[in-house]
């Protein structure tokens, strides 16, 4: 398999005409192999426009990895800077943990799945990315007590737990899929101030809950 053409397709076939136009975010998909983040079985399936399934040391997860464009229009969302902290929930492959980590100072990513735990360290220590830390831990809850510039949901989730808002820097982001089938979209949240909070819609997409997240009629903090 031709995997600098199948990279260039995907790039210019499915990502830059979905409004993916930040050069800095393209040039970094060309950067980081994604397929050195895929299951080995599935790696011919990379660059498709579709979730890749996780299934990695004979185990079904039931975990996927986001199609690249759903991924790339999350990274341009955020507007990631140099200096900037990132906390993800979600490790799956470590992929978006390394796209992340190119664009900030620091990323902290957090897997509930032992499994793709291992899988995702393993794959980003072979890629020589240095400024992730993974934690496999359950990431319903934000870990520690420390605020980041940005947090990513890497998955669905029925709501934004206040908790997490609350972890958000003044000025500082969020991008999570919020909904529950049949309707979902991905939304960007914006910490304008102490108590307040800006958000905007950016698309309308399926992708799998993230695990231990309350739902819509649970008690809200």
């Amino acid at each position: 398999m031709d995997y600098e053409r199948a990279r260039f397709n995907m790039v210019e076939q499915q990502i830059r005409p979905w409004q993916v136009l930040d050069q800095e975010v393209l040039d970094l998909l060309f950067m980081v192999k994604r397929e050195e983040f895929v299951p080995p079985a599935y790696r011919a399936m990379a660059f498709t426009d579709m979730e890749v399934p996780l299934n990695v040391e004979g185990e079904h997860t039931g975990e996927s990895m986001l199609a690249p464009k759903i991924e790339a229009r999350l990274l341009e969302a955020l507007e990631l800077r140099k200096h900037e902290h990132v906390l993800e929930i979600g490790s799956g492959s470590g992929y978006m943990a390394a796209l992340l980590a190119h664009r900030a100072r620091h990323v902290l990513t957090c897997e509930i799945h032992p499994t793709l735990a291992r899988f995702a360290g393993a794959n980003l220590e072979r890629s020589g990315v240095r400024n992730v830390v993974l934690e496999h831990r359950d990431g319903s809850t934000p870990p520690g007590s420390a605020h980041y510039e940005a947090i990513v949901l890497s998955g669905s989730v029925p709501f934004v737990p206040e908790p997490f808002l609350r972890r958000l820097t003044v000025g500082g982001r969020l991008v999570a899929i919020v909904g529950e089938l049949p309707v979902m979209e991905a939304q960007l949240i914006r910490r304008t101030g102490e108590d307040s909070f800006a958000q905007q819609n950016l698309f309308e997409t399926v992708a799998a809950p993230l695990l231990n997240f309350p739902k819509k009629n649970a008690f809200r903090f």
